[in-house]
């Protein structure tokens, strides 16, 4: 049993036979009242998202997890096929697990999945990511008098704001969690 102050975004947990892995966690305090856990939730045998609190001294069972490396192949509709280097084992993911990193994926490359008991939980995206830009407007030169910027279309069709010296062809560095342009990479 650990305590309900261990949880943490990413650690997996049982409570009454289901599995959930924490996505958010909030710890809260008020006045000389006991402190309350918050931690939206996702249940791993369903994959519905939910919140659960907890008293601050609530246990609750730990699962064994492991975090494998994989390489993304290809998508089908709304699943995303995956191969495990080691053994080159396919799986599927559905979009509904990856929640929306889907559009980092980039065939061939290789990424973090969490697995409980051989089934895939979620997917790791490394902190920033290289693409190559397909589509942008020139820069006019004399429109810099403040920091300005355009609409760039990435080879992955995810459309960000890049600074007016950036052009087509160009390789520019993304981050991941907000999916803001970071730098060019030359």
């Amino acid at each position: 049993m650990i305590p309900v102050t261990d949880l943490r975004a990413g650690k997996a947990f049982e409570v009454d036979g289901v599995p959930y892995l924490v996505l958010k966690y909030k710890h809260t305090k008020i006045g000389r009242g006991v402190a309350s856990i918050k931690v939206k939730v996702r249940n791993l045998k369903n994959g519905s998202v939910s919140e659960k609190t907890f008293i601050s001294g609530a246990k609750v069972n730990p699962i064994e997890t492991q975090l494998r490396s994989i390489q993304y192949l290809y998508r089908e509709e709304n699943s995303f096929c995956f191969m495990n280097p080691q053994d080159f084992s396919q799986f599927n993911l559905s979009g509904d697990l990856l929640d929306g990193k889907e559009k980092f994926l980039k065939e061939g490359e290789k990424f973090k999945v969490l697995f409980w008991n051989e089934k895939a939980l979620s997917l790791e995206l490394p902190i920033s990511m290289v693409f190559k830009i397909k589509e942008t407007s020139p820069g006019v030169k004399g429109n810099s008098a403040t920091a300005s910027s355009k609409q760039a279309l990435l080879d992955n069709d995810l459309s960000l704001n890049v600074p007016l010296f950036i052009n087509i062809g160009d390789r520019v560095k993304v981050d991941t969690r907000t999916g803001e342009y970071l730098e060019r990479v030359s």
